[in-house]
């Protein structure tokens, strides 16, 4: 599905006027599904013929409403600015909403953000790495995801990945009667009652399980590659601490999601309840949220989400926040992230002292048809492009044949319950 652009407006009084001759046209957004989520892509044009910026805006359960944030209140006040000036930009467009912040309205001004970026780069005829300071490495390691029913199964699977180069990869488990997060259904039977989460949670049986299913693996594998696990924000602050305790054995690299954004002040009593490192922060909407973790030296990754915390401009101030604090980032790249959020991703990463580890999509050829230059690992690595900007394109025609699906359809994924037929937190 593609917007089309809303009326052209003459640049309010309030807005700064171009300060040269290059000036924003026109902003709109394409919505398409080449991975099956809904990705919203963000396209800021110029005066100058074929001079236009891309961005990721991409939510996929508020889709809609973020495109009708950027097509129908940011993109008109857009125009006539010059593209250059971000940090004005951005401040205006934060403010412009008055209740300001929040993942709708941040994935819908990290759309604009990441694209005015993408243009000054290729003013410049620079890669986005070199705008952010330059390489600080010449790669980012990258991890993969593993899942499966048994310690033998994934293991194999886990060998393998280190075999295609892998030297981080994520772990998850299956859990017999519990809706797991992370691992695929089983058959076509039990894809079908997960899409329509007619399955539920049982957090007793997850902590009994997963842990002795983690120290097995660490067991079988040895300590040449790293074990990564998600709890996905499903436990309380004391199943936390009893889930930290448990995986000890494990050696993780990290811990991630231990804890909901809403319980984050616990993590100064999981800190003490074990050594394992802690990760945190996909579900972030505003960098404040992270400032007590980092103050108090509490979390050990920080898992960045550069749409939903607005683009580029708040992120890479965020970086150099873990950078000083000895935080080191693990942004959040799965396949919701479209091609464009990623390469944004690898710009930060190659450029930041702070980098740890990048989460590495599995793009689908239908992805990277829709999206030339999508970023794909390589021997477990990203290397970055030296095309100027982002160096990823869209195409537009290709982007039409994969729709978005209806709206409600993708929030399926989210609708959790537990045993007792309450509502949990996906």
């Amino acid at each position: 599905m593609i917007r089309e652009p809303a009326p052209v407006l003459a640049p309010a009084p309030w807005l700064r006027e171009s300060s040269g001759e290059l000036r924003v046209t026109a902003v709109r957004t394409f919505l398409c599904a080449p991975q099956g989520c809904p990705y919203v892509i963000v396209r800021v044009e110029t005066n100058e013929p074929g001079l236009y910026g891309l961005g990721c805006a991409s939510d996929p359960q508020r889709t809609r409403a973020i495109s009708s944030v950027v097509d129908d209140y940011l993109g008109p006040m857009l125009v006539g600015r010059d593209p250059a000036d971000i940090e004005d930009v951005h401040r205006l467009l934060l403010n412009s909403g008055y209740w300001r912040g929040g993942s709708i309205a941040n994935n819908a001004l990290a759309g604009i953000d990441v694209a005015l970026w993408d243009i000054k780069g290729k003013v410049a005829g620079l890669p986005l790495h070199s705008l952010l300071g330059g390489r600080a490495r010449e790669y980012a390691d990258a991890y993969t995801h593993v899942d499966g029913d048994d310690a033998g199964q994934i293991t194999e699977d886990v060998l393998a990945a280190h075999e295609r180069g892998y030297r981080h990869v994520r772990v998850q488990v299956s859990v017999p009667g519990t809706d797991t997060y992370g691992t695929a259904p089983a058959d076509a039977v039990e894809s079908e009652r997960r899409r329509l989460r007619l399955g539920s949670w049982d957090t007793a049986s997850y902590l009994r399980h997963v842990p002795a299913v983690l120290a097995d693996v660490r067991e079988r594998v040895g300590t040449g590659v790293e074990l990564l696990h998600d709890a996905h924000e499903r436990l309380t602050p004391s199943q936390a601490r009893q889930l930290v305790r448990a995986v000890e054995d494990a050696g993780l690299y990290f811990l991630e999601d231990a804890l909901a954004p809403e319980d984050a002040a616990h993590f100064a009593q999981l800190r003490t309840a074990g050594s394992v490192p802690l990760a945190v922060g996909e579900l972030y909407s505003e960098v404040g949220q992270y400032l007590p973790l980092l103050e108090q030296r509490v979390i050990d990754f920080a898992r960045i989400r550069i749409p939903t915390l607005g683009g580029i401009t708040p992120t890479r101030k965020l970086v150099a926040a873990c950078e000083l604090f000895g935080v080191r980032t693990a942004p959040h790249g799965p396949g919701d992230v479209s091609p464009v959020g990623q390469a944004a991703n690898v710009a930060l990463d190659v450029s930041s002292p702070a980098f740890g580890v990048q989460e590495a999509a599995r793009f689908t050829d239908s992805t990277v048809e829709v999206f030339p230059g999508s970023p794909v690992p390589v021997g477990g690595r990203f290397y970055p492009s030296n095309a100027p900007g982002l160096g990823v394109d869209f195409d537009e025609t290709a982007a039409r044949r994969y729709p978005v699906t209806a709206p409600l359809e993708h929030d399926r994924w989210a609708l959790l319950r537990s045993t007792d037929g309450s509502a949990h937190r996906p």
